[in-house]
């Protein structure tokens, strides 16, 4: 079995796309969550929040050839993929392009601009808005092929378009095939457009935030008084590496990849299973040989719905007891979809080398029927440890956890 860690980072966020930036402003509290004064025009969606990159501007350097497949989730991908590799050293480098290198991916839907375009056709038998690129742009693993192609990459391409699990899965099934021999390198995460559709999903379920007057209070994970998740967009990728391979050409590393748990509920599609959750978890730890005991810090899905938030902290707590920190970064950035996984995964390798730990903002009083945890509240924490989890549910069902080791 090979030894599996993380030489890159990078993502694209409301609230910006360094660790500097975002720490700042969670630290004080500041959240990327807006009014959409532009949805109002759909009369029957009822939440009007959302987390939006207002000022993403594609790189000046990527041309019209490359960007003619590419819709905006491509777009977020691809443009955290180049700043990871950069952050990795390995951009530009030619051994990426042998076949050593390969990209694990996805989102929960390909660019909805298309999809619509699709629609008009099949509504009103007319192809306006439709090219030779629109499938591209829609198809469910447009992320994984446009980053394989923008950089060259002819190693496994592993889809993973599994809605809120998307990023996480990149990364654990990325982390596998290079456990396993497979190759040395793999571009592992996810992205997400923001599309008012996807908060229409959950406005049919009633499972949005209507705070629609008070942004900056939505969403509030595991709140008492939380009304709903809001939707958000971003993109984030690591660059996983054989750690021989990695010495070998004197790589800076962040972190080392030690567990990965995935299974599904098999009960509904929507509502989460506290048993198949916490045996996720279970299985990341006897995939790292680890304890629970070992785990100092578990990031929360913590999307601010009633029936997710009670699920997954009752099996947290279940598993490891109330002395367990935990916090969601959900409630600065809003539930990111297929970004999500690989967000929080860059956020917690980033809080395990600095011993400072995010808060969950909006967290004033913790529903009591939410398991007996160590809820990270009103600020940054300050700890040291070995070993955190990232953990992330997915609609189908879809179960994740990660476990990240402090290299040093």
């Amino acid at each position: 079995m090979k030894r599996v860690v993380v030489t890159g980072m990078a993502g694209i966020t409301a609230l910006g796309n360094d660790w500097d930036s975002l720490v700042e402003r969670f630290a004080a509290n500041r959240s990327g969550i807006r009014r959409m004064d532009e949805w109002d025009r759909f009369s029957e969606l009822n939440t009007r929040l959302a987390g939006p990159i207002d000022d993403f501007q594609v790189p000046g350097h990527w041309t019209r050839k490359q960007l003619r497949s590419m819709g905006r989730v491509s777009r977020l991908a691809v443009a955290a993929a180049e700043q990871a590799l950069a952050d990795a050293g390995l951009l530009g480098d030619p051994s990426i392009k042998d076949g050593r290198m390969g990209v694990a991916c996805g989102s929960s839907t390909g660019s909805t601009e298309e999809i619509k375009a699709f629609g008009n056709m099949l509504l009103n038998s007319v192809a306006e808005g439709l090219n030779a690129n629109s499938y591209v742009r829609m198809m469910p693993h447009t992320t994984a092929a446009n980053i394989s192609i923008f950089f060259g990459l002819t190693g496994r391409l592993i889809p993973t378009s599994s809605a809120c699990t998307s990023g996480s899965q990149g990364i654990g099934y990325a982390y596998e095939a290079i456990k396993f021999g497979r190759l040395p390198m793999m571009l592992a995460g996810g992205a997400e457009e923001l599309c008012p559709t996807e908060a229409m999903v959950f406005d049919a379920l009633y499972a949005t935030s209507l705070k629609n007057d008070a942004p900056q209070s939505s969403p509030r994970p595991y709140d008492c008084a939380r009304d709903g998740l809001v939707i958000g967009e971003g993109g984030g990728m690591l660059v996983l590496e054989e750690l021989e391979h990695a010495l070998a050409r004197g790589a800076r590393i962040h972190a080392e990849i030690v567990g990965f748990g995935s299974n599904a509920d098999g009960q509904h599609t929507t509502r989460p299973e506290q048993a198949t959750m916490r045996r996720a978890m279970e299985l990341a730890l006897e995939d790292a040989a680890l304890a629970p005991a070992a785990i100092g810090y578990v990031n929360g899905h913590g999307t601010a719905t009633e029936q997710g938030d009670i699920a997954e902290t009752q099996a947290t707590s279940s598993l490891f007891g109330s002395r367990m920190p935990i916090s969601s970064q959900k409630s600065f950035l809003g539930h990111t979809l297929g970004a999500c996984g690989a967000l929080e995964s860059w956020f917690s390798i980033e809080m395990l080398k600095r011993d400072l730990y995010v808060h969950t903002c909006n967290l004033d009083r913790v529903d009591p029927r939410c398991g007996e945890l160590d809820y990270l509240q009103g600020g940054l924490r300050a700890m040291s440890h070995e070993y955190v989890m990232n953990n992330n549910f997915a609609f189908g069902g879809v179960n994740t956890s990660l476990i990240f080791r402090r290299w040093s």
